[in-house]
């Protein structure tokens, strides 16, 4: 088993993207992006992105995604996930990369999980100012635009939006965590210095979606 071989938890958001080019930088091979996709609704569990415009992203990236359909279940996920990961990992991989910043309870969870699969949890951005990230996110030269966030504290006018410097002083303003960790926002990363050539979104349109939480989603319809 090496520890420098690694599978990425992916979203296709700016923090798993930026914790997997953070894993590059100190030395990881990344062999696979893994993603979780709704059985029902074939999306992301999390961001919403289309599984197909995920393929997409990861194709510009050059490494091999597989996407995995799991229940909304916690209990389900989990088996899921480990059954995932147990499949992949194979008898080389070492190591697996995740984009948590300070959710305890998320970090305390891959801990455990990822122990009892007996491969290494590795958390570039844990622990480090959300600002700061944004701030190295940008000078690193990635680009990110909000395709959902929290009805409640973020309006439709935030979609499409990219995440820079003046968009994190707008945040702070608002009381609403740069990086949005606590899932006030999730983003779409559409280019950067690991992509062959940038995302182009040529048609979406705005939508709102009732649940425990509403949200306004980016329906991203066309894209190259």
């Amino acid at each position: 088993m090496d520890y420098l071989k690694a599978i990425s938890s992916w979203s296709g958001g700016k923090d798993s993207c930026f914790a997997c080019y953070k894993a590059m930088e100190q030395g990881y091979d990344v062999k696979l992006l893994l993603s979780f996709i709704s059985r029902e609704s074939k999306r992301g569990c999390f961001h919403g992105l289309d599984g197909k415009l995920l393929r997409h992203q990861a194709d510009l990236i050059g490494i091999p995604l597989i996407q995995k359909e799991v229940s909304p279940d916690m209990q389900k996920y989990e088996e899921e996930f480990k059954a995932a990961v147990s499949e992949l990992r194979g008898s080389e991989i070492g190591s697996m990369i995740f984009g948590d910043i300070y959710l305890i309870e998320h970090e305390s969870w891959i801990e455990r999980v990822c122990k009892e699969l007996n491969i290494n949890a590795l958390e570039p951005l844990w622990n480090q100012a959300p600002e700061n990230i944004i701030e190295e996110f940008v000078a690193s030269g990635f680009k990110t635009i909000i395709v959902s966030c929290k009805a409640d504290i973020m309006g439709r006018e935030f979609l499409g939006r990219e995440v820079n410097l003046e968009l994190v002083d707008e945040l702070k303003k608002r009381g609403i965590c740069p990086c949005g960790e606590k899932g006030e926002f999730h983003t779409l990363v559409v280019d950067g210095p690991i992509f062959k050539r940038p995302i182009q979104i040529l048609e979406a349109a705005p939508i709102i979606k009732e649940g425990f939480w509403k949200h306004w989603f980016l329906d991203i319809k066309k894209y190259a």
